[in-house]
């Protein structure tokens, strides 16, 4: 009630300036508002369940794969001083050790089922040329065959994975490979290797009884390929100590019938299924360029390397039904990202430029390995040198390391490692009508009892705080390192070979058992705790 000295227009006037007041306030506050910064995301949980883990990461889920194809072969692995012998490049051999390469699959790819193998041993001198019939039509010398593979090999510190000839080639042509490789004793094919200079067996075992035979391999129904793959590895007998470990020719994508198909009628006989899945932006007749695309196409991209987990589990279903004891190894045998060839190239050699978003989404697409390691036993990413999403790319005597190449070596600490189950909130990107889980992560425990998290955030443009949560096991220290770029197409050329590479990640703290990670946009980081 007002006072009885103010009369009722003055008090009238003076409530209407105290309400003028509180409005403009409010406006001010709410106008505050709109220009305050945002403030910092909240804090994604990441749960690591160290005394859980049960499932080994097979170390050749990280294997590479090396076709007679464009320049991955001659001019890539291999070099030579004008027309004398092939080698391979110790620059090459250098940087593929330091990756630990498990294993190398060869000689295709579609090639394979072209290749004849007698004509890839003895004098060079007389070894007859031969015709690619599918990467480009040109010939060559076959100055790298079975010897010289098998050399590099050995000095890479990997295992074979070669690739036989189904859909040109004979069970006969097949059965005396195999026993040119792996005959300990006297026999006709043994002796052949012996007067080629190699007395001693190689001791293969992992043997891919053709290569896509419902495409390039033969076009065959699934029906037919299971009868012939039955008849085929039927004459891969083991030698000493040697047992073929016999990998079938896997469905592509999302071809399910496939699989079933085969683990119904062949599943019995095979140790191995080759699965093939590339990811690209546009369409087959149309795809996006490597280094010169939009956020959209970034998007696209890392939407469907999220996609791979689905994948992988349907097909694992499938694999489950008729082998429940998960004896036979998913081989996701050719993998990766597939752009147009660099301009001025040829383009049935398929070279292509390596970024920071390839990077990621090989990241990715092994988190997706390694989560399924019950069944994914093997993968073989396409390809190691000059093709596709390759590791190394060389010109002339010149070499650089793109970077797929690191995250390959940033992922070494979970080779032959005990996948540890995680729990987390990975967030979302999303961008226009795309969304997807914006964190990707795996966490493993090696032998020497160390923890390494790696972690991925494919959205470019958030950073992401992740609180992780040790459970089971304690850690006293934690160091890390970063793979990330200002911009998105961010990548290596042979006069800037280390614009993208992995760096010291010192945004981690550690207190109290809680484990605190500022993960920049479009990054990796992996993580060592102790």
């Amino acid at each position: 009630m007002a006072p009885a000295s103010v009369d009722l227009a003055s008090h009238v006037l003076m409530k209407r300036a105290a309400n003028s007041k509180r409005i403009i306030a409010c406006a001010l506050v709410a106008h505050l508002a709109l220009i305050r910064p945002v403030a910092a995301q909240s804090a994604q949980t990441l749960i690591i369940n160290a005394d859980q883990g049960r499932d080994t990461i097979s170390r050749h889920i990280y294997g590479q794969f090396a076709e007679h194809l464009g320049r991955l072969i001659y001019d890539g692995i291999w070099t030579r001083e004008g027309n004398g012998p092939w080698h391979a490049r110790a620059d090459v051999v250098q940087a593929l050790r330091a990756i630990k390469v498990p294993n190398l699959r060869w000689p295709g790819g579609c090639f394979a089922d072209y290749y004849h193998w007698r004509d890839g041993i003895g004098p060079r001198e007389s070894r007859p040329t031969v015709v690619n019939s599918n990467w480009g039509g040109v010939t060559e010398d076959n100055g790298v065959g079975t010897h010289e593979y098998l050399d590099l090999i050995r000095q890479i510190g990997a295992e074979p994975f070669i690739v036989g000839n189904v859909g040109s080639g004979s069970v006969r042509e097949m059965q005396e490979w195999w026993e040119y490789l792996n005959h300990p004793g006297k026999s006709p094919m043994a002796d052949l290797r012996r007067a080629n200079g190699h007395p001693e067996p190689w001791n293969v075992r992992f043997w891919g009884v053709g290569n896509e035979s419902w495409g390039c391999g033969g076009n065959m129904r699934a029906e037919r390929y299971a009868d012939e793959f039955r008849r085929y590895a039927s004459f891969l007998p083991g030698y000493g100590s040697v047992r073929p470990f016999r990998i079938a020719t896997g469905p592509s994508d999302d071809g399910y019938a496939w699989m079933e198909v085969l683990m119904r009628d062949a599943g019995f006989m095979m140790d191995g299924i080759d699965l093939h899945h590339y990811l690209l932006t546009g369409s087959w007749a149309k795809k996006g360029k490597a280094t010169d695309f939009s956020e959209a196409e970034w998007a696209e991209l890392l939407q469907k390397a999220t996609g791979f987990d689905e994948l992988l589990a349907r097909h694992s279903a499938i694999m489950d039904r008729y082998d429940p004891r998960k004896r036979v190894w998913l081989v996701v045998g050719e993998w990766g990202t597939w752009h147009q060839g660099e301009p001025g190239s040829n383009p049935a050699f398929l070279y292509q430029q390596n970024t920071l978003r390839d990077a990621l989404v090989a990241a990715v697409c092994l988190d997706a390995f390694n989560k399924h390691a019950d069944r994914v036993r093997m993968a073989n990413i396409a390809q190691a040198v000059n093709v596709l999403q390759a590791m190394i790319l060389t010109q002339g005597d010149r070499m650089l390391l793109t970077p797929t190449y690191h995250v390959f070596e940033m992922y070494t600490a979970h080779h032959d490692a005990v996948r540890l189950p995680i729990a987390f909130d990975a967030g979302v990107y999303t961008y226009g009508d795309r969304s997807m889980p914006a964190v990707s992560a795996t966490a493993s425990r090696d032998a020497n009892g160390r923890i390494h998290l790696t972690l991925t955030n494919v959205d470019p443009n958030q950073a992401r705080a992740i609180r992780v949560e040790l459970r089971g096991q304690t850690a006293n220290t934690v160091t890390g390192r970063i793979l990330t770029a200002d911009r998105m197409n961010a990548h290596n050329t042979f006069d800037a070979p280390d614009a993208v590479h992995p760096a010291p990640f010192t945004d981690v703290r550690l207190s109290g058992g809680i484990i605190s990670v500022q993960l920049p946009p479009k990054s990796l980081v992996a993580l060592e705790l102790k």
